[in-house]
């Protein structure tokens, strides 16, 4: 049964460098999709991250005319990851949503978050279907490839083509702000908290203008910070293959001084010093692979130690007669 929840709803849109198509996005999709919501009041948080354009005049002017705009100007770029951290720490609505301003996330969709929301879905993820033509052949098998990794890491609460398009309710909201580390992947960190999930499925549209900040080197920056912040999976799998290697040198080494030196090499294969040596070296490196990842993973620890994450999250909605502290 639809449920109808609290009385306002907050909209969280980070925007950088998009003079050319921040007032179409909000005039032409953003705003007349708000206007058929009438049982919810809006707040409208737009997050400048460092533009160096005229879009935080823009956006400023908004702000002037409609007091449900609420703008965020930082002192610098600081990355959309923080732009959307900063956006649900303001957020004031018992939901909050996050929407990209270059038109890709159709505004349409927000009606199914927000029903998805009603019928008591905590967090509403959007599941991109499929890229437009206006992607490459790259973006496309990197994204796929970037999902079935984190799924081999065990990093299974993310589903394959979920994006930062999502509904948040505001008990998921207070837990967010809880989080503390600095290099964060918003989805992931949503994703770790738990919470239980709908899914509104969309394909991306079109840029309305402009080309994305994103290039390759940031989302290849982004997909390593997710699986550094993620998984200490990599360190376990470099610890896997200086085994390999020191297993595999030692069992040559001591075919060579049997074949060799105990039996007088029967099979004519000389191993020669030189030969013996790298035999050795290579055993060397495996042992420091194996040191390294030891040591790393006790660096992990103490890492996830100073990211301040709470012990543990408690679904105040599903739990019952609890006392606030």
């Amino acid at each position: 049964m639809v449920k109808v929840r609290s009385t306002q709803i907050s909209f969280v849109i980070p925007v950088f460098n998009e003079q050319e198509a921040i007032k179409d996005f909000l005039d032409n999709h953003f705003l007349p999709e708000l206007s058929k919501i009438s049982k919810y009041t809006k707040e409208i948080i737009l997050i400048d991250d460092g533009s160096s354009d005229n879009t935080l005049e823009i956006i400023q002017g908004y702000a002037s005319t409609d007091k449900n705009f609420r703008i965020i100007a930082f002192s610098r770029n600081f990355g959309k990851e923080v732009a959307l951290s900063a956006g649900i720490a303001h957020a004031t609505g018992e939901a909050v949503i996050m929407i990209d301003s270059d038109g890709q996330q159709p505004a349409k969709y927000i009606h199914d978050f927000i029903k998805a929301w009603e019928n008591g879905a905590d967090i509403v993820t959007g599941i991109r279907t499929d890229y437009n033509k206006g992607h490459g052949l790259i973006p496309r098998l990197g994204s796929k490839l970037f999902y079935k990794l984190l799924n081999k890491m065990g990093y299974k609460n993310t589903i394959p083509g979920s994006t930062d398009f999502r509904l948040l309710d505001r008990n998921v909201v207070s837990e967010y702000n809880k989080l503390s580390e600095h290099n964060r992947i918003t989805r992931g960190l949503i994703d770790w908290l738990g919470f239980e999930q709908a899914i509104v499925e969309y394909k991306y549209d079109d840029r309305i203008a402009g080309k994305s900040s994103f290039d390759f080197k940031k989302l290849l920056h982004l997909a390593i910070n997710s699986f550094i912040s993620l998984s200490t999976t990599p360190l376990v799998i470099l610890a896997y293959v200086g085994a390999f290697i020191m297993l595999g040198s030692f069992l040559l080494g001591l075919f060579v001084i049997i074949q060799q030196y105990i039996l007088g090499d029967p099979l004519h294969l000389y191993w020669n010093g030189a030969v013996q040596m790298s035999i050795f070296i290579t055993f060397l490196v495996g042992l420091i692979l194996v040191s390294q990842a030891t040591i790393a993973l006790y660096i992990s620890h103490i890492h996830a130690e100073a990211q301040g994450r709470p012990l543990y999250i408690i679904n105040k909605k599903q739990s019952r007669n609890l006392k606030d502290k």
